[in-house]
C-alpha cells in the first residue's frame, strides 16, 4: 500500500511540474507572437512593457542596440520588415527561457512572397519578473549559404 502512495504522489508531483512548464512555455509561444506584431504595428508603449528595462539587442547587422536606440528610430518613421519566425527549442533554466529557432525576413523591397524571404537564426531571452515574462536580450544573424 505504501508503494502505490507514493507512486501517486510521484506521479502528481511530475504531473503537475510537466504542466507547469508546458503553461510557461505557451506563454512564451504567446508572448513571442505578441511582441513581433506590436513591432510591426509600431507600438512603442506595449514593447516597451514587455522589453525589460535591460533588453539588449544583437542585430543582423552585427550592431547592439537598446530600446532607447530601437524607439528612436521607430519614431523617426523607420518601418520594421515582417518576419516569419519558426521557434525550434525553449528551454527553462529558472526564471529565465532561451527561444531558438529560424526566421525569415521580408526583404527591403517589401515582397510578400516568402520564398524570397532572407533566412535568418536567432536567440531569444526572456525572464520571468514578479508574475510576467519579459524579454530580456534577443541575437539574430543572417544564414549564410
Amino acid at each position: 500500500m505504501k508503494k502505490i502512495n507514493v507512486l501517486i504522489i510521484a506521479f502528481t508531483l511530475i504531473t503537475s511540474l510537466a504542466f507547469s512548464q508546458s503553461k510557461d512555455e505557451q506563454r512564451i509561444r504567446e508572448l513571442e507572437k505578441h511582441w513581433t506584431a506590436l513591432l510591426d504595428q509600431g507600438d512603442t508603449d506595449a514593447l516597451l512593457k514587455i522589453w525589460t528595462e535591460e533588453y539588449v539587442v544583437n542585430n543582423p547587422k552585427g550592431k547592439i542596440v537598446t530600446p532607447t536606440d530601437i524607439v528612436a528610430l521607430m519614431k523617426s518613421g523607420h518601418v520594421f520588415p515582417k518576419v516569419e519566425r519558426i521557434i525550434e527549442k525553449i528551454t527553462f533554466n529558472g526564471n529565465m527561457a532561451i527561444v531558438m529557432g529560424k526566421e525569415l525576413q521580408q526583404p527591403a523591397d517589401m515582397t510578400p512572397d516568402q520564398k524570397d524571404w532572407i533566412p535568418r537564426r536567432f536567440t531569444n531571452v526572456w525572464v520571468k519578473n514578479k508574475k510576467e515574462w519579459q524579454l530580456a536580450g534577443r541575437q539574430s544573424a543572417q544564414i549564410c549559404e
